[in-house]
């Protein structure tokens, strides 16, 4: 009888029961990545994240504002968006160069599906695209990102730029109206053409032309001294260039900073002549859980009312920000593996915790993570500086941001996102894959005409039926083939594994190229080498083919068949159809004596005995032995697109 504690539980169940949470508390532990590095943290550590942090903070606090702008919000809700990612990362991120904040596709795709709705629709598309992301990392969904290429990417990222640029335009012209499309955006710019605010043009045109200057200082080569000279002009080199690096990373807050104080300026002396962005609500915002319904003019829409307002929006944003986040994370990962479902599983989170804060979508964004790693980051660490930074913005300088002009912030967005224009990949593959180059080209007119919601989709489904295509319709090369006693022979090598698509084209084109050759009784070969899978509808059809060749008194052949899928020729098919070759020495012997036998059980030994794994047979073109028997000779092309090859009887003959 076991023995039990005085609670009557048994010692194997509580040894059980203990090693389960044993188990269950690393699980969880393993998700929660600053155990793993804070005990290492050191002082060299915090420095160097006290300064990417910092110089983060000047770059993400000034975008945010011109990324709620985007969105159609006031800035403060951009900065409420910079607080939960940042601090929720420092425990779950696994990249130390991701931020998790506002970003230009996050805000436009929020723009898209919550158009001339109240701020309750964002919180909430917040909280649902956090529930979504979350949900997608418990299931290991990550791979669904996969099946969206690199060319469809970048057409969609191009697409949103242009669109980004192009809904800009009024604020930069200090123009206002309300637009529903690029075209829309562009019909209603040429209509109010005289409406110009001249003031608004020229201080965004110069916005730009700052902004786009300071970029290029970290780039600059300080001509002190010589590359060998260790003197004072080298070190007055080395501190001038971080200086102008410095400049570089601050340009943001730099220019909003000059144009706020021209606009301050000028309104203290009684003109206006740029529109600002008007007052904006101080101090924190409340810890509140997220709205479930909303009140609309004098209509209410309930939670289900919400959802359906936003639509698909609630799977394509959380699809979109995983993309982003899964691509920075790979390209900053310095060669290390990026735990997709990690990363997943954090922004969820980031994006849930962040809705109770008024937050907008969040994810990502390359920008930042350029700045934070030419920073010299060390951890996630970084985070938490630009969390207290965002905290003493909302704290103390909202009253100012009333000053900021809404041609510069125009200008700010502009400037962020010219450069993810990638038009030279399209060059680049239609000099190499015209498929890639054709899906990223309609990824990107679809993007821009219709929305960036329906691009994405058509760009992946073009993308998931070219991929399709190739299994779908396997290549069969033709080789013809005589043995050194002169009889003749074909053998038709498909390229690939067999399953449900691509079995009545096989079988089709199997049938056509028999009817081809059939020439004295010649006898067919299907050398099965590279068919190492296989499944019951191409099993079945190629079943079909076997019996109607027996029925015309023809002769066909299998050879180089895997015990797998031998297995399942005799698990789902009638052998009586099927002939095999268990030995290539043997083609000989056999078309020479006329032999036409079913000889799957001598097959199925013969497999057994030579398995190793599971046993293949060497192909007779790359056997000594089967070499003596198959010389190999290539010739031209067929008219079909089938590849011939000619073989002479010479046991010594070359490729052409």
């Amino acid at each position: 009888m076991p023995a039990t504690t005085k609670d009557s539980i048994p010692l194997e169940e509580l040894s059980t029961s203990k090693k389960d949470n044993s188990k269950s508390s690393r699980s969880i532990v393993k998700y929660i990545t600053i155990i793993h590095w804070l005990p290492k943290y050191s002082r060299l550590d915090a420095v160097s994240d006290l300064v990417a942090g910092f110089s983060l903070g000047l770059t993400l606090i000034p975008q945010s504002i011109a990324y709620a702008a985007l969105a159609g919000l006031t800035a403060q809700y951009g900065l409420y968006s910079c607080l939960m990612g940042n601090f929720v990362y420092i425990f779950l991120g696994t990249i130390k160069e991701v931020s998790i904040g506002p970003s230009s596709l996050m805000s436009l795709l929020t723009f898209e599906y919550t158009r001339n709705m109240p701020v309750d629709f964002i919180v909430l598309f917040c909280f649902l695209a956090g529930c979504v992301e979350l949900l997608m990392g418990l299931l290991r969904l990550g791979f669904l990102v996969d099946f969206i290429s690199m060319p469809v990417t970048s057409g969609f990222t191009s697409a949103t730029s242009i669109i980004i640029i192009v809904s800009q335009l009024q604020g930069l012209l200090g123009l206002k109206f309300k637009a529903h499309s690029i075209v829309d955006n562009l019909s209603k710019i040429f209509q109010n053409v005289q409406n110009v605010r001249m003031p608004d043009f020229l201080l965004g045109i110069c916005s730009i032309a700052f902004l786009l200057f300071f970029r290029q200082l970290k780039d600059m080569d300080c001509c002190f001294g010589k590359d060998n000279d260790r003197s004072k002009e080298k070190r007055k080199k080395t501190w001038l260039k971080k200086f102008l690096w410095f400049l570089s990373i601050c340009r943001n807050a730099l220019v909003i900073l000059i144009a706020s104080t021209i606009a301050f300026y000028f309104e203290k002396t009684g003109s206006s002549p740029f529109i600002l962005s008007g007052k904006i609500q101080s101090g924190l915002p409340t810890l509140s859980v997220p709205p479930f319904s909303s009140q609309v003019g004098n209509e209410t829409y309930t939670f289900l009312d919400m959802c359906s307002h936003l639509g698909s929006g609630i799977i394509i944003l959380p699809l979109v920000s995983v993309l982003a986040n899964v691509a920075i994370a790979k390209a900053f990962a310095s060669g290390s593996s990026v735990n997709a479902t990690q990363e997943m599983l954090t922004l969820g989170l980031c994006n849930i915790f962040g809705s109770f804060v008024s937050s907008m979508p969040t994810a990502g964004a390359f920008t930042r993570s350029a700045v934070v790693s030419a920073s010299g980051v060390r951890t996630p660490m970084a985070g938490i500086y630009v969390g207290m930074m965002t905290l003493l913005a909302l704290s103390f300088l909202t009253p100012y941001f009333y000053y900021i002009p809404r041609s510069t912030l125009a200008a700010v967005l502009i400037s962020a996102v010219i450069f993810i224009i990638d038009l030279k990949i399209i060059r680049l593959l239609w000099k190499g894959c015209k498929r890639d180059a054709v899906a990223a080209i309609v990824t990107f007119l679809v993007s821009v005409i219709f929305g960036v919601e329906l691009g994405l989709l058509v760009g992946a489904l073009f993308s998931l039926i070219f991929f399709l295509r190739s299994p779908a319709r396997p290549k069969i090369e033709v080789i013809q083939c005589k043995t050194q006693l002169g009889n003749k022979y074909i053998v038709l090598k498909p390229d690939t594994g067999l399953f449900y698509p691509a079995a009545n084209y096989f079988c089709n084109k199997v049938m056509k190229i028999i009817h081809k050759y059939d020439e004295n009784n010649v006898p067919f070969i299907i050398n099965c080498e590279r068919m190492r899978s296989i499944d019951y509808t191409a099993i079945k059809g190629i079943e079909i083919i076997s019996a109607n060749v027996n029925a015309e008194k023809k002769r066909l052949w299998f050879m180089n068949v895997s015990l797998r899928t031998f297995n399942n020729f005799e698990a789902f098919a009638n052998n009586k159809h099927f002939h095999f070759i268990d030995e290539e020495d043997k083609i000989s012997s056999i078309f020479h004596d006329g032999l036409l036998i079913n000889n799957a059980d001598e097959v199925k030994e013969q497999l057994l005995e030579n398995m190793i794994g599971h046993a293949t047979f060497t192909c007779a073109n790359d056997n000594k032995k089967g070499a003596e028997t198959l010389p190999k000779l290539v010739t031209n092309s067929g008219d079909d697109g089938e590849v011939t090859l000619m073989l002479t009887p010479s046991q010594e003959t070359k490729q052409t």
